[in-house]
């Protein structure tokens, strides 16, 4: 008589696995907050430049 055993998921590593991918998440959100002028220069939107920020400021 062959045995299997069924696949058994506990909590503990439920919980582990859905830490891993909530740190993913949140470290790919401020990876790309982070370098998001240079993906926006990238794809040919204009970075702001000290100059322009200083004149909107004065308006």
């Amino acid at each position: 008589m062959n045995f299997s055993p069924l696949p058994y998921l506990d909590p503990g590593s439920g919980s582990f696995i859905l830490q891993i991918v909530i740190a993913s998440l949140l470290g790919l959100g401020i990876a790309l907050r982070a370098s998001w002028s240079r993906i926006k220069t990238l794809f040919g939107g204009k970075a702001k430049t000290e100059d322009q920020d200083d004149e909107t400021k004065d308006a």
